[in-house]
């Protein structure tokens, strides 16, 4: 093929594997594209330091693939011929290289993947779409997995998985005789051991981030462009990683649940998670290298299975919910909540200490652990009756390893209880007793964690047994909720009523709590 007429290669900001075999050798007949463009920026309000952390990644991206001798066109944000549109972008760049092909690898979020086949179909080109060789299992294995089944249960998915991946395996039984250490790893965190410190890289993303603000992007959260602390590429990544399995993976299952009643932003969490949704680090990497460290003696297996579980269990499966029932998915609303999202959602200014907490947290740093988001902030939405919709909105904004194929069947399934219970097994909601158990800052909040009633009585309290009373014919039964409606049974008529009422009140002014 003439150099002149070259197969054109889309990679998306999310697709920033160095190991892909499209990147195994320069090829002089194909030019690899990436493009900044207003439409991924906008089609949701993204946090700062997600807007920046993709578009930084993506610019040292295509430095390195051009170092290694690839020929790369890169459309930045303020370019002057950037049309701020994928396809109106691809149309012009195809019309410039008088391109003899197309070929994208498969997004994994539902808009772009029907936007790009779309698109390919009204093209007089061949144009082509190939794996992102990234996940461990295809599009459709979960659905084909559950064929029949009312509830798709992740530990079915996990076990399957387990077996077929040949990982923490002693022979045809789990390692340790157990398939779920999950019971083990739920205790209260109390400063020891010390939570490991920040290696993260430091990079000074100003001038990018100027760039940004120049071309309009709207965003929120605190950009903190000349420090910000996520990786930039695989190198980065594998540092991280390294990091993580020394100090972090060994205290990771005891303290995988814990909150802290301070500000401490990971306890002992991976913050990986960015690094595997954009492709920068392959599951099977951090598999391999979690379960050597049990091997070697390193760390114990219910923090390494705990882990493990997170991402050949829950990682995968969440992306086969989301393919088996995409479009429709993110539309559900299964209990009929419609409250609006609080106005300190967006600013963290409320005088609950671990909502303060959460979300001024997400705010400065796009991240929150995942008890955070499920316990404390997803908890809150459900019992408060937001609108899901506008909470999976929220959270796919704020979040920077937040794409929609992981983030919406994580907060309309497993957090929202939006999908009617395909995914979770039971709705997530607690009083505030779980929160002041697993280390919330109870102690230093204007709330009483005790009190059911009254000014300063905890929000999540009365919201608690509210949520049970208003949808009991939906849950009276459920073989997982019996206990909360034998307790409600229990109670004479004035102490509901002043739960009710007390509800009530706090429901009706959210914006004020």
């Amino acid at each position: 093929m003439a150099e002149s007429s070259p197969t054109l290669r889309l990679i998306l900001g999310d697709q920033l594997n160095p190991l892909h075999p499209w990147l195994r050798a320069p090829r002089r007949d194909v030019v690899h594209l990436l493009m900044e463009v207003r439409q991924e920026t906008d089609y949701a309000r993204h946090h700062a330091q997600k807007v920046i952390g993709i578009f930084a990644a993506m610019r040292a991206f295509a430095q390195q693939l051009q170092a290694q001798g690839h020929r790369v066109r890169y459309v930045r944000i303020d370019d002057p011929s950037n049309r701020q549109s994928l396809t109106a972008n691809l149309d012009a760049l195809v019309r410039h290289y008088r391109a003899a092909a197309l070929e994208y690898q498969s997004p994994d979020e539902w808009r772009l993947d029907a936007l790009l086949r779309d698109w390919s179909q009204r093209q007089s080109i061949p144009c082509r779409a190939v794996d992102s060789q990234h996940f461990l299992t295809a599009r459709e294995e979960t659905a084909t997995l559950f064929a029949g089944r009312q509830q798709w249960l992740m530990e079915h998915f996990y076990r399957v998985q387990r077996r077929r991946h040949r990982v923490l395996m002693e022979g045809a039984k789990p390692a340790g005789g157990r398939w779920n250490f999950d019971a083990d790893n739920r205790k209260r965190w109390n400063g020891t051991p010390p939570e490991p410190p920040d290696t993260r890289p430091i990079h000074d993303h100003s001038r990018l981030w100027q760039a940004i603000e120049s071309a309009g992007v709207q965003t929120i959260g605190h950009p903190q462009a000349e420090q910000f602390r996520w990786p930039l590429n695989r190198t980065e990544a594998l540092q991280q990683l390294d990091r993580f399995i020394e100090h972090a993976l060994p205290h990771f299952g005891d303290f995988q649940d814990a909150l802290s009643p301070t500000h401490h932003l990971r306890l002992f969490h991976s913050l990986l998670s960015l690094a595997l949704n954009t492709k920068m680090l392959h599951p099977r990497e951090v598999l391999q290298r979690a379960e050597a460290a049990w091997q070697a003696g390193h760390a114990p297996l219910p923090a390494v299975e705990g882990f493990i579980r997170q991402i050949l269990g829950w990682r995968e499966y969440v992306r086969g919910v989301y393919w088996a029932h995409m479009p429709g998915y993110t539309a559900h609303n299964a209990l009929q909540h419609q409250r609006p999202l609080p106005h300190w959602f967006w600013t963290g200014q409320t005088r609950m200490a671990c909502m303060a907490q959460a979300i001024g947290q997400s705010l400065a740093h796009a991240y929150a652990h995942h008890i955070q988001r499920l316990m404390v902030i997803g908890n809150f939405a459900l019992l408060a009756g937001l609108d899901p919709a506008e909470v999976h909105r929220w959270y796919l904004g704020i979040y920077i390893d937040a794409f929609e194929w992981v983030e919406a069947p994580n907060t309309l399934g497993m957090s929202q209880y939006a999908d009617g219970g395909l995914l979770a097994t039971k709705p997530y909601v607690s009083s505030a007793a779980y929160l002041q158990r697993m280390g919330a800052p109870c102690p230093r909040c204007h709330y009483d964690a005790q009190a059911r009633t009254g000014e300063r009585a905890c929000p999540y309290n009365a919201l608690y047994w509210h949520f049970w009373l208003r949808h009991r014919q939906r849950f009276e039964h459920h073989p997982r909720m019996g206990m909360a409606y034998r307790q409600l049974d229990r109670m004479d008529a004035t102490t509901l009523q002043a739960l009710r009422q007390q509800a009530e009140q706090t429901l009706n002014r959210l914006d004020a709590l």
